[in-house]
């Protein structure tokens, strides 16, 4: 997308305030136009005061100066209020189609982008549109009009030396554009290491407990302040594109004034000018260099609010994820099918699944087991849709899953995993999250005690009404594992998922947990990823997973009696779990 696309199209987030805009518009239009008339005026009031000895001009040149200087007060502050309202609404719109945008985006996105980049993207980034939207526009179109005011009058006193200055416009072009590209790509690098310091910013808060236990400051440390340094040496290059760029079209906007100025003073030696006209036509010669500089700075503002759009259009333009689906089904009994399915993560020969086939009836449990890398969590993953398969389809209740609509489909499916996501909110609506109707307490309670929750919640100052914290610190593991229950519990829904959610508890606190998965996964047709072993034992079916493909398949004693790959894996535990004895 070229410069000028890419400064239409934000323009177009401009269009809804258009009023504010035009308003703006006027304001710096008007502001800039009293500009040139003090130079204007410089002639009448020397040649009226000085020479010709005019009582009306001594009479009403202070009213005029005064009333010249309030309009430009008065026209500058409404212009400037406008157009940063305009820049400030612009802003809020791009971060909340960003935002909007990363909340559909697919899984494999979050998969292939760090979250500092992401984050930068919104925090970051669009800010410097601001200047693009507020900035560019103002000095463009008031510098634009100052300029054009005085070379006007400048044309109306002398012509020919008012063109002679004009020579020097090509060279300020070619300053222009050699200095554009530099300064375009020093504003993306910079993007580029703002999101690398926003994601070791990130890391760094998050797992500040493995930090600090395995002693990493000092390399933590050394990243950030290595990322802060190519920052650093990144603003610098855009710094010396930026500043080069005014002294050299000043000094070549300075030859051809002190020329010019020479050529003047040779025509007022030989009367050829009033001393008003003179000293007018020089004022509004020097004058002009002012909106000059700022007219060749704006370059600098505008490679940084483009560089800024691209990114930001890149993130917007990133296709959401697939919602092909036009069937909508309301409550299913929760019959799956997997009919030959085939995923490949990556475009290469690699299968995380390889032409699998299962059928899991409705209320039946079914445990995934295998080593890591088996399949399992591709496999769980798959029944939500949060990835496509290769090839091969799912059913639901008969239903191929790509003709369904995610929301319907998605609210037939309850997750409970081992990385509990709690929001730094009350309890309450932690359990109530996405329930897209009003929830009453009671159903709240009786949640939270199907999930043997109100048991600590009770002895809580606030009760529900407790901040959990970020992602739940104030908690405990069990307890946040608890509340996830419940918020399953709450949905309600025929399909569920528990992706090891009991694995890392301890054994009062997975008592308690598998009590209230118990609860939850009666009449529920259930997918359970665990690696131990014990905590499976009761479920209907346990399909064993090697590299992508079933391998066995039966209830936990019929394994057994196999002396297969459970087994082997049953043995490998249990006589774990007595050596730690």
């Amino acid at each position: 997308m070229t410069s000028l696309q890419l400064y239409i199209r934000l323009l177009g987030y401009v269009k809804p305030y258009w009023h504010a805009f035009a308003v703006s518009i006027l304001g710096m239009a008007v502001s800039a136009a009293t500009e040139p008339l003090l130079p204007a005026l410089l002639k009448p009031f020397l040649d009226g005061t000085f020479v010709h000895k005019d009582d009306l001009v001594l009479r009403w040149a202070p009213l005029i100066i005064l009333v010249i200087f309030f309009v430009r007060g008065v026209s500058s502050f409404v212009g400037s209020y406008a157009i940063n309202w305009v820049g400030n609404k612009l802003v809020m719109d791009l971060r909340a189609e960003m935002f909007a945008k990363l909340l559909s985006l697919p899984t494999r996105y979050y998969d292939d982008h760090a979250t500092g980049t992401l984050i930068s993207k919104i925090t970051y980034d669009v800010t410097n549109v601001t200047t693009a939207a507020t900035s560019v526009v103002t000095i463009t179109i008031r510098d634009s009009i100052i300029i054009l005011g005085l070379l006007g009058w400048l044309l109306y006193l002398d012509w020919k030396l008012t063109l002679l200055s004009l020579i020097v416009t090509p060279v300020v072009a070619l300053v222009i554009r050699v200095i554009n590209n530099r300064l375009r790509n020093s504003s993306r690098d910079t993007q580029l290491a703002m999101g690398s310091i926003t994601q070791v910013i990130e890391e760094s808060v998050t797992a500040h407990k493995v930090v600090k236990l395995f002693g990493g400051q000092r390399y933590e440390q050394d990243r950030f302040l290595n990322e802060i340094n190519w920052l650093r040496r990144h603003i610098m290059k855009q710094a010396v594109a930026a500043q080069a760029n005014v002294p050299i079209v000043q000094m070549v906007a300075a030859v051809a004034v002190a020329l010019i100025i020479f050529l003047a003073m040779g025509r007022a030696q030989s009367d050829t000018s009033t001393v008003g006209g003179f000293l007018s036509f020089i004022a509004a010669l020097l004058m002009i260099t002012a909106p000059l500089k700022r007219i060749t700075s704006v370059n600098e503002y505008m490679q940084r609010g483009l560089a800024a759009a691209e990114s930001i259009f890149e993130l917007i333009d990133t296709p959401s994820e697939s919602d092909a689906g036009t069937e909508t089904i309301a409550r299913t009994n929760g019959n799956l099918t997997f009919d030959h399915v085939s995923l490949s993560y990556q475009d290469d020969e690699r299968m995380a699944l390889h032409d699998l086939s299962l059928e899991i009836p409705a209320g039946q449990s079914v445990a995934l087991v295998g080593a890591s890398g088996s399949g399992k969590s591709t496999m769980a993953n798959l029944v939500p849709r949060f990835y496509l398969p290769t090839s091969g389809r799912i059913t639901l209740d008969g239903h191929d899953l790509s003709e369904l609509t995610l929301a319907s489909l998605r609210s037939n499916i309850a997750l409970v995993s081992q990385e509990v996501v709690l929001f730094n909110d009350t309890i309450a609506a932690n359990i109530i999250y996405g329930q897209m109707r009003e929830v009453h307490e009671a159903e709240i309670v009786a949640a939270a005690r199907a999930a043997h929750a109100m048991e600590f919640i009770r002895e809580l100052p606030e009760g529900l009404n407790t901040l959990v914290g970020e992602k739940g610190v104030r908690l405990s593991g069990g307890q946040r594992q608890r509340i996830a229950i419940a918020r399953a519990i709450l949905k309600n829904a025929p399909v569920l998922i528990l992706d090891e959610a009991t694995s890392a508890l301890d054994s009062e606190s997975e008592r308690h947990v598998q009590a209230a998965l118990e609860t939850l996964m009666q009449g529920r047709t259930t997918l359970v990823i665990a690696h131990r072993l014990s905590t499976i034992e009761k479920a209907d079916r346990i399909v064993v997973l090697q590299k992508g493909q079933i391998v066995e398949m039966g209830t936990h004693l019929e394994l057994l009696a196999k002396n297969g790959v459970y087994a082997q894996l049953h043995r490998i535990q249990f006589d774990g779990q007595n050596a730690a004895k």
